[in-house]
């Protein structure tokens, strides 16, 4: 019988199960367990392969969350190796549903949504597992109090960091390369740490299109050096986009910059660097 909790439910005679897959940067990825391709009713393509299962979703009536694994062959289906191996799909929205294959419509027969978890590569196979948005409600929130500002930088919601990315961002070529790690552009002419802790991604190149990686330091001629190195090794003449980080320091919201000079921006700051410690307090009212 039809499930009462559903506004609709696919056709069991002709049930196929789909999978909608939206990193934090990059393509959404369609995906389909019907043996040939599906095209929605609404034009949104879903490719099947034999690439890829849904091999770990799971739910009950218990309202436990459901549990999400997705496993495949790396460069099919939209999903490469390099995509994977570079954390493209770490944290990414997944939607699965179920949909009627000879009208197929997109989230037809929603199922779960949830978020993915850290993608493994396993030879030329991948595994992604996560877990549904119901189980946001089993984690502890709120705010801790510490010296360093905990707000996304460049957040603009409610009181959100406030900062402007547009002019916080430069774009430009290498001119250098060393490793993975390390590459420059002589033509940057930035003060140090500038771009420290921000992020740099590229625009072409063998790494353009992955996910864009954390600044580790930046020095005044044009050096960067990561955190984590690039999947390929990148090359003189990459073009590459800068953005400006943030140290999450008192003194960073002091000397913010947009673009044509430094302004105070301490009122949106999110530390509390003036709080007592547990051993300053503690020594006050304290018995020997």
């Amino acid at each position: 019988p039809p499930d009462p909790m559903k506004i609709a439910v696919a056709d069991r005679r002709y049930r196929v199960l789909c999978c909608r897959i939206v990193p934090v940067s990059g393509p959404t990825v369609r995906l389909t367990d019907y043996p040939r391709d599906l095209t929605m009713a609404g034009g949104q393509l879903y490719l099947s392969t034999s690439g890829y299962a849904f091999s770990g979703y799971a739910a009950t009536d218990d309202f436990a969350p459901s549990a999400i694994d997705l496993e495949g062959i790396a460069g099919v289906a939209g999903i490469s190796r390099a995509a994977v191996g570079s954390g493209v799909f770490d944290g990414a929205r997944v939607y699965f549903f179920a949909t009627d294959w000879t009208s197929p419509t997109e989230d037809e027969e929603p199922l779960t949504a949830g978020i993915f978890g850290a993608a493994q590569l396993l030879d030329e196979r991948y595994k992604i597992s996560g877990v549904s948005l119901i189980d946001v409600l089993g984690q502890t929130i709120g705010r801790a109090y510490g010296a360093q500002c905990d707000k996304t930088f460049g957040s603009q919601g409610f009181a959100g960091c406030k900062v402007a990315l547009a002019p916080n961002t430069v774009t430009g070529t290498l001119t250098h390369v060393t490793s993975t790690r390390i590459f420059r552009d002589s033509a940057r002419s930035e003060a140090a740490d500038i771009f420290g802790a921000g992020t740099i991604a590229f625009t072409t190149g063998p790494n353009a299109g992955l996910k864009p990686q954390e600044i580790k330091s930046h020095a005044a001629d044009g050096t960067i050096e990561l955190h984590e190195g690039c999947y390929y090794l990148p090359t003189v003449g990459d073009a590459y986009t800068l953005i400006r980080g943030c140290r999450k320091r008192l003194v960073d919201c002091q000397n913010r910059w947009n673009g044509t000079a430094t302004y105070n921006n301490v009122a949106n700051f999110g530390g509390f660097p003036h709080v007592p410690t547990v051993t300053q307090y503690g020594q006050i009212g304290g018995q020997k």
